[in-house]
């Protein structure tokens, strides 16, 4: 063999063996360099792409709202009869779209606390009529009053200013009204002071939620975002136990390098307690992969189900000594006022909670509450955030308007979709500055390796075959 040939050969059993070996060094150090840079961009604080979206964030944020129409409220009043229900919607509004307030870093203790601005903005184009539609629904005070003021001579004084007010146990409001808040005739005439402005989410603008303090993760990257207190406090009051603990993130973002086994702990002021979402499957978002997390029946699950929730049942009477599931009690964080919260159309709840209402549709793929979080960053890029709220509504034999109930009723008057999906200049921009360049990393990885395995197996195979001939 010359010595031409089996150079070139040599040499290209070398080269292969180089690239194979440079492919195999790029996987370790890429993984490094990525962690590195994740790790930089997603700490909360001033020129991180993190901190950017978290202050004021970067995709629409949209609220739907679907009101329970009330069909037959004399027959309910005056029979006891089942409350048979029409849903009406969607009303969406925009919310979310002001920036953090008061934002205040702590270098000491690595953390970042703010303000969240409340505000809604009413979009006509992606709703079914407009604010001033009006519904039959629940009177909110009269619904109440039973339970606000269990003394019989309380009660009486309430009814007599129930009927000089001209209220009953149903009312005709419009959506803007029962959102937002309106001036109550019954409440109006109680000659002591109680605020009279009555409304599912009054007040709400030109309010805030919080102070919260989150840690900012410069100093320990798994605690990125991670709530550290919510108006002071690491709990909230409300309930016994670990079940008043502030666990995990807002669930706008979780400490990165997400998981399928790991499951995202987040706090909702909305639904005043912490709750988890599980890993329910994988998909692409835009040309993003994410894991879709997912609110698990098990959250709302009874402690004869679920021991854990133990402490979330405060009351024997209306969940049935605890066996009830599928609904919250937030009467405490309320003011005392009977709501309860539950998935949509009482999706997941126990069958004796819904038999007292007509024209509920639980649906498991229009009702369920999820985050799509994409796993090397933990941001969330889309999100369905759904919940029904309901009144508890308790037979009286001092208040005409609920003399009638022969039974306890859980009535929902309006459940909500709050939602926001990555936009497609941010999905592309994610792309760009994220996802792509660790794809071609990865790929100029297996490219690397792959041709130098097959250079050095080739090459090497030619050698000894050259040899062999040679030898000969």
């Amino acid at each position: 063999m010359g010595c031409d040939q089996s150079c070139g050969l040599i040499a290209g059993t070398v080269i292969g063996a180089v690239l194979a070996v440079l492919g195999g060094i790029l996987m370790p150090v890429g993984d490094m360099i990525i962690e590195k840079t994740i790790k930089k961009e997603v700490v909360l604080e001033e020129g991180t792409i993190a901190f950017q979206n978290w202050v004021k964030t970067g995709s629409e944020v949209y609220r739907q709202f679907w009101i329970f129409d009330v069909q037959n409220p004399q027959e309910v009043v005056v029979n006891s009869s089942k409350i048979r229900v029409k849903q009406r919607g969607p009303y969406t509004y925009r919310v979310r779209y002001l920036a953090k307030e008061n934002i205040t870093h702590d270098s000491e203790n690595h953390t970042v606390s703010f303000l969240q601005p409340n505000g809604a903005i009413f979009e006509p184009s992606l709703s079914v009529g407009t604010e001033n539609d009006s519904f039959t629904i629940l009177n909110l005070a009269v619904a109440a009053a039973a339970h606000l003021y269990p003394n019989a001579f309380v009660q009486v004084l309430l009814n007599s200013l129930i009927k000089k007010s001209k209220s009953s146990l149903f009312q005709n409001r419009t959506l803007k009204e029962l959102l937002w808040g309106y001036k109550d005739p019954f409440l109006s005439l109680v000659p002591y002071p109680v605020p009279s402005t009555v409304g599912l989410f009054f007040p709400y603008n030109d309010t805030a939620d919080g102070v919260y303090k989150v840690f900012s993760g410069k100093d320990d990257i798994s605690k990125v975002a991670i709530i550290d207190t919510y108006k002071g406090k690491k709990t909230l009051s409300f309930w016994p136990s670990y079940c008043d603990m502030i666990n995990g993130t807002d669930a706008a973002s979780f400490p990165p390098f997400v998981e399928k086994t790991r499951v995202l702990q987040f706090f909702s002021s909305d639904i005043c307690r912490s709750i988890y979402a599980v890993f329910g499957g994988e998909i692409n978002l835009k040309g993003i992969t994410v894991y879709r997390f997912v609110l698990p029946s098990m959250a709302f699950a009874s402690p004869r189900q679920n021991p854990d929730n133990h402490c979330f049942c405060t009351e024997t009477v209306i969940s049935n000594n605890c066996t009830f599931y599928g609904m919250l009690d937030i009467s405490k964080c309320k003011e005392g006022k009977p709501v309860y919260l539950s998935l949509p159309h009482f999706l997941h709840a126990s069958p004796e909670i819904a038999e007292t209402v007509e024209g509920l549709n639980p649906n498991e793929e229009e009702h369920k509450t999820y985050l799509d979080v994409e796993p090397i960053t933990g941001f969330t890029l889309q999100f369905a955030k759904r919940l029904q709220i309901n009144l508890l509504v308790k037979p009286s034999k001092k208040i005409e308007a609920l003399k009638g109930l022969k039974r306890n009723y859980i009535v929902p008057v309006i459940w909500l979709n709050e939602t926001a999906t990555i936009g497609d200049e941010k999905a592309e921009m994610f792309r760009q500055q994220v996802t792509g360049k660790i794809n071609l990393l990865g790929l100029v990885e297996i490219i690397l390796l792959s041709v130098g395995v097959v250079m050095f197996v080739a090459f090497m195979i030619s050698y000894c075959a050259c040899r062999s001939k040679t030898g000969k």
